[in-house]
C-alpha cells in the first residue's frame, strides 16, 4: 500500500482503517524519519494529490517538526539539524515552490516552511528565507494565493519563533510589506486578513517601530482604518492587533485614545456580530489588566521609595460611565442552554466587569447600582441575571466598607433568588453567594441569614449539575472564611469552634450525595464537590475533628470498591476509563487533604489501612499507564511520610517498587516529579534509615538528569534532592559526593535564552536547586563535627561555590527565593571554613547581595541574609 493510500485512510470514518493507518505512520517515522518527511513532502508538493491527502501529509511532516510539549518540540528540531544539509534543502525548496497550489485552507505547505524556519533560524541557517517571503509578497507578478500562503508563512514564524530577536534584522523589512497589504487599496480581502494576522503576530518585535512617532503612527492608521473593513473577519484581525497593542505598547496609547480606539471600542462592543464585539470587550479587559498592574506597580515603587518605571493613564476610569451601559447589554445577551464551555458575548462581559470593578474600585459602584436596583427582580429572567451578575462581579473591586454594605443589603434577595425559575438565574446566584462569601463573608455569617443561607444552598445542592457545582464554590468560600472569623487574626491557630459547627454534619453529608450523582460528571459536579469536601475538612474546626476521622474511613471504603471493579473498568469504553480514573484521583486527593489535617496518632492508626489502599492503586494503573492517578497516589504517600515522620520505614520494601517506577517515568513529567518529591520527603522524615535504599536512588536520579527526554522542571528537583539525601545520611553522602559534586559543576553553569521570561524563571530554580545541593552536602559532610575529615572532599569545589554565589549576585534577573537561599550558603560557608573562606566572599559583590536580602520583604529571605552578614562580621572580628 502506497502512502497516498494511508493518508487518505487517515481521513476514513472507519475506526480500523484509521488505526491502521496510523499505526503504518508512526511506525514509519520511527523506522526512518527523513525518509518519513521525504516522502510526505511529495505528496504534499504534487499538485495533482488529492487536496485533503496534501493537508494530511503536511500534518504529519509538521507533528515530525514541532510538538506542544516544549522538551519534545527541542528534540524534533535537533533531529532536523542533524539531517544532511543538502536533502533537507531539498525538501525546503519543494515546498515553497508549491506555495500557492492548493486547494485547501490554510496551507499546509505553509505551515511546514514555518516550522523547518522555527528549527533553522536560530542557528543561522536558511537566512535567505525571510528575504524570498518578503520578495513574494512585494512582486506584483505573484498571484493572490501565493500572496497569501506567504504571509501566513510570516505570521506563523513570528508567532513562534524563539528567541524574537531572531527577526530583527528584518523587522523593517517584513513589516513594511505586511502593513502595505493591509492598506485601503489592496482589493483582495483575502491578502488584507492574511497581513493582518501575521501584523498580530509580529507585533512583539516591533518594539523599535513603535518607539519610532511616525512608524507607529501610520501603523496605528493602517490598523484603525481596517477595523473599518465590511469583511468580519478582517475586521475581527483588525481590532486584536488593537487589543494586543493594548498590552504590549500601553504607553504609547494616549495619542490614539480619543481620537480614534475609544471610538472604535466602543463601536465594536456594539456590534451584532459576536466575534467583534467580543473583541471590543477584549480591548477594555486588557486596558483594565494593564492599569491594575500597573496600580501594584506604582505602590510597590512608593514602598520602595523610588517613581515608577510607567505610570497610568486611568483609561478605564474615565470609560466607565461609557462602558457600563453597553456591558450590561451584553451581559444580557444570554440563552437559557448556551454551552458551558463556549466563550461568548455574555461572559466577556461577565470579566470585563470584574477587571474594570477591580481597575475601578468604589468608581463603579453608582454607575452599577442602579441597574441592580432595576433589574434584580424584573420579570424577565435575563435581566434578573445580568443584575445578579452585575452585583458579583463588582464586588471584589471595591473597598472593605462599601462591599459589606452592598452585600448587607443584597443578601436577603440572593438567597431566595436560589429558588428562581430559571437555571440560568440559580446558577449566578450560586456564583454571585460565592463571592459574597470571598469578599464580603460577614454579611453571609451573619445569624439572621445563616440558617436559611445554608437551607437554600443544600436544596440548590441537588439542582442542576451547573447549580450545584456553583453551590459547591459557594459551601468551599463560607467554610473558609467561618473558619478565618473563629481564628480572630491568629492564621496558625486551629479555633475550637465556629459558625458552622451546628450545620457541619448535615453540608458533608449533602455533598458525599452529591459526589454520587449519576450526573456528576456534568459542569465536573464530582470534581466540585470533592474539592468543596477537601476546603472544608482543611477549615474545619477542633469540635468537627470527628468528620475528619469519619471521612478517611469513607473515603478509604470508596477507594477498595473502585479498586474491585479496576478489571471491569479496564474493558469500558475511554470515555468511561477516563471517569474511572478522575474518580481515583479525586479520591487520592481528599485522602491527602484529610491525612494534612489528621492528628499523627490517628494517622498512624490508619496508615496500614492508607497504605494497603495507596499500593493497590499503583498496581492496577502501573499497566494502564496512567499517569494522573500515579502522581495523585505519590503525593497521598508524600503527605502520609510527612505525618509518620520514621514510622513510615515499615512500608519502604513493599512501596519501594513503585517509587522506583516513578522515577523512571521520564516519559509522565509529572509523576516523576512526584516521585523526586517522595524521595525528598523520605530523606526529611527517615533520615539514617535511607542509608539502604540511596545506592538505588542516586542512579535512578542521576539517570534522569542525563536524560534530555525528562521535562526539564524536573532536573532542579532532582538537585535540590542530593541535598535532602546528603542530611539524611550525613557522613555517608562521602560516597556520592564527587558524582554530585561533578554534576552541580555542570548544572550550576547553565545558560538559556533570556528573551523568553520561562527560560529565566527556569534558571532560577535550577541555580536554586544546585543551592539546596550544595547546602545539604556541606552540611551532611560537617554533621555534628565542625572539623569533620569529610569536609576535605570539599575544599577543592568551595572557590567555584563561591564563584557561582557571586554569578547569581551579579544577575539581575534573580528572583528572591535565589537571594535567600544563596545567603543561607554563605552563612553555611563561613560558618565552617570561618577565616579559609573569608577572603573569598567578603567582597562587595557578596555584600550588595546581602544588602539586598536584607531589604526584602520575604522574612526567610531577610533572615538568611541577616545571618550570613552578622557571621562574615564575627568572623572578620576574631580574625582581627
Amino acid at each position: 500500500m502506497d502512502l497516498l493510500q494511508i493518508l487518505q485512510k487517515t481521513l476514513s470514518p472507519d475506526k480500523n482503517e484509521l488505526v491502521c493507518a496510523q499505526q503504518f505512520l508512526e511506525e514509519a517515522a520511527k523506522s526512518n524519519p527523513l525518509e518519513f518527511i521525504k516522502s510526505l513532502t511529495d505528496v504534499l508538493t504534487n499538485p495533482t494529490n488529492p487536496g485533503p491527502c496534501r493537508v494530511a501529509a503536511g500534518l504529519q511532516i509538521k507533528n515530525q517538526l514541532t510538538s506542544k510539549d516544549p522538551d519534545t518540540k527541542r528534540l524534533y528540531q535537533q533531529r532536523w539539524l542533524s539531517f544532511p544539509a543538502e536533502q533537507r534543502n531539498v525538501i525546503k525548496q519543494n515546498c515553497l515552490s508549491c506555495f500557492g497550489t492548493e486547494t485547501e485552507r490554510p496551507s499546509a505547505a505553509a505551515q511546514v516552511v514555518a516550522y523547518v524556519a522555527i528549527a533553522e533560524l536560530p542557528h543561522d541557517q536558511w537566512p535567505e528565507l525571510m528575504r524570498i517571503l518578503v520578495s513574494n509578497v512585494a512582486n506584483t507578478n505573484s498571484t493572490e494565493m501565493i500572496k497569501v500562503v506567504t504571509l501566513e508563512t510570516i505570521g506563523y514564524i513570528c508567532l513562534e519563533i524563539e528567541p524574537i530577536e531572531v527577526l530583527a534584522a528584518r523587522s523593517n523589512e517584513i513589516l513594511t510589506v505586511i502593513v502595505h497589504c493591509m492598506r485601503r487599496d489592496e482589493t483582495s480581502d483575502r491578502v488584507k486578513l492574511a497581513a493582518t494576522n501575521a501584523l498580530q503576530n509580529s507585533l512583539e518585535f516591533s518594539k523599535s517601530n513603535f518607539n519610532n512617532d511616525n512608524e507607529r503612527h501610520y501603523i496605528m492608521q493602517v490598523i484603525c482604518e481596517t477595523t473599518q473593513s465590511t469583511n468580519v473577519q478582517v475586521r475581527v484581525a483588525a481590532l486584536q492587533c488593537l487589543v494586543k497593542i493594548m498590552s504590549l505598547y500601553y504607553e504609547f496609547m494616549e495619542h490614539y485614545m480619543a481620537p480614534a480606539l475609544f471610538a472604535i471600542s466602543m463601536e465594536a462592543i456594539k456590534s451584532d456580530v459576536d466575534e467583534i464585539a467580543l473583541q471590543g470587550i477584549e480591548f477594555w479587559s486588557n486596558v483594565c489588566e494593564e492599569e491594575i498592574d500597573l496600580s501594584i506597580e506604582l505602590s510597590e515603587a512608593a514602598e520602595e521609595g523610588h517613581p515608577p518605571a510607567r505610570l497610568s493613564m486611568y483609561y478605564a476610569k474615565g470609560a466607565v460611565q461609557y462602558l457600563m451601559p453597553l456591558l450590561t447589554q451584553c451581559l444580557m445577551k444570554q440563552e437559557e442552554h448556551d454551552d458551558e464551555d463556549e466563550w461568548n458575548v455574555n461572559k466577556a462581559a461577565g470579566v470585563c466587569l470584574m477587571l474594570l470593578a477591580t481597575c475601578c474600585e468604589d468608581t463603579i459602584i453608582p454607575h452599577a447600582l442602579p441597574f441592580i436596583q432595576e433589574n434584580i427582580k424584573h420579570t424577565d429572567w435575563r435581566r434578573r441575571d445580568a443584575a445578579v451578575m452585575l452585583f458579583g462581579s463588582i464586588l471584589e473591586g471595591a473597598d472593605t466598607k462599601s462591599t459589606k454594605s452592598l452585600a448587607e443589603t443584597a443578601i436577603g434577595a440572593l438567597i431566595s433568588m436560589l429558588s428562581d425559575s430559571s437555571v440560568v438565574v440559580r446558577d449566578t446566584t450560586a456564583w454571585t453567594i460565592g463571592r459574597v462569601c470571598e469578599n464580603a463573608s460577614a454579611a453571609a455569617l451573619n445569624p439572621q441569614y445563616l440558617p436559611t443561607l445554608l437551607q437554600e444552598l443544600m436544596k440548590a445542592l441537588t439542582m442542576e449539575p451547573r447549580v450545584a457545582t456553583n453551590v459547591c464554590w459557594a459551601l468551599s468560600s463560607l467554610g473558609q472564611a467561618a473558619y478565618e472569623e473563629a481564628q480572630l487574626g491568629d492564621t496558625s491557630k486551629t479555633p475550637d469552634t465556629y459558625a458552622l459547627t451546628p450545620y457541619f454534619e448535615s453540608i458533608i453529608t449533602k455533598l458525599l450525595e452529591a459526589t454520587e450523582r449519576h450526573d456528576g460528571m456534568q459542569s465536573n459536579l464530582r470534581g466540585a464537590a470533592y474539592e468543596a469536601l477537601m476546603e472544608l475538612m482543611k477549615n474545619s474546626p477542633t469540635d468537627c475533628y470527628a468528620w475528619v476521622q469519619q471521612m478517611t474511613m469513607i473515603v478509604l471504603q470508596r477507594i477498595q470498591s473502585i479498586l474491585e471493579v479496576s478489571q471491569i473498568a479496564m474493558s469500558a469504553s475511554q470515555q468511561e476509563k477516563n471517569a474511572f480514573f478522575d474518580l481515583q484521583c479525586l479520591l487520592c486527593a481528599t485522602l491527602t487533604s484529610l491525612l494534612r489535617k489528621m492528628t499523627p496518632a490517628d494517622a498512624l492508626q490508619a496508615s496500614d489501612l492508607i497504605m494497603t489502599a495507596l499500593l493497590q492503586m499503583f498496581k492496577t494503573t502501573v499497566g494502564a499507564k496512567e499517569s494522573g492517578v500515579q502522581e495523585d497516589a505519590l503525593m497521598a504517600v508524600s503527605t502520609l511520610i510527612e505525618v509518620l515522620g520514621g514510622g513510615f520505614l515499615k512500608y519502604m520494601e513493599s512501596f519501594r517498587p513503585f517509587l522506583v517506577l516513578g522515577l523512571q517515568n521520564h516519559q509522565e513529567t509529572q509523576v516523576c516529579l512526584a516521585a523526586v518529591g517522595v524521595c525528598a520527603d523520605l530523606c526529611r522524615s527517615m533520615g539514617m534509615d535511607m542509608l539502604p535504599y540511596c545506592d538505588e536512588i542516586m542512579t535512578l536520579l542521576l539517570e534522569a538528569l542525563n536524560d534530555p527526554a525528562l521535562g526539564r522542571n524536573v532536573k532542579p528537583q532532582i538537585l535540590s534532592a542530593f541535598g535532602d539525601i546528603a542530611l539524611a545520611i550525613g557522613p555517608g553522602i562521602q560516597k556520592y559526593a564527587e558524582v554530585m559534586l561533578t554534576t552541580l559543576s555542570t548544572a550550576s553553569t547553565a545558560q538559556v535564552d533570556r528573551t523568553d521570561f520561562e527560560n529565566i524563571e527556569y534558571l532560577n530554580d535550577l541555580r536554586n536547586g544546585c543551592l539546596d545541593a550544595y547546602t545539604g552536602i556541606l552540611q551532611g559532610l560537617k554533621g555534628e563535627n565542625p572539623n569533620s575529615s569529610g569536609l576535605h572532599i570539599l575544599h577543592p569545589h568551595v572557590e567555584f561555590m563561591v564563584r557561582f554565589i557571586m554569578s547569581i549576585a551579579q544577575d539581575n534577573e534573580k528572583n528572591d527565593s535565589l537571594i535567600g537561599t544563596a545567603a543561607g550558603l554563605v552563612f553555611d560557608l563561613v560558618t565552617t571554613f570561618s577565616t579559609d573562606v573569608l577572603p573569598l566572599v567578603d567582597n562587595e559583590i557578596i555584600s550588595d547581595l546581602l544588602t539586598e536580602g536584607r531589604r526584602s520583604r520575604v522574612p526567610k529571605t531577610k533572615s538568611m541574609a541577616v545571618y550570613a552578614t552578622k557571621e562574615i562580621r564575627r568572623v572578620k572580628n576574631v580574625n582581627c
